[in-house]
């Protein structure tokens, strides 16, 4: 069951209820009577926990960007590539 958060816009009031999901809203501020109480919304806090969700996720070993991307070379490797092809030619 969850557990709402509620506070009364008269007095001021606020307190914490366990209710179902088809239990009716509270209305009636169980302080000062008058039907002001309204559901306050928290954030929630998210924790990540083990290793990590994407390091190891469709990456490389080392966690850089692969060396070929759609089976091209980069630039880098393919001016090293001709670099060398030239100089065995000679």
């Amino acid at each position: 069951m969850p557990i709402y958060t509620y506070r009364c816009e008269n007095c001021g009031v606020q307190f914490d209820r366990q209710q179902h999901f088809d239990d009716p809203v509270l209305k009636k501020c169980p302080e000062c009577g008058k039907l002001s109480l309204r559901k306050v919304y928290l954030p929630v806090g998210i924790v990540f926990k083990g290793s990590g969700f994407y390091a190891t996720d469709h990456r490389s070993p080392s966690g850089q960007s692969s060396s070929r991307e759609n089976g091209k070379p980069k630039a880098k490797e393919s001016a090293s590539a001709e670099t060398k092809s030239a100089s065995t030619e000679e």
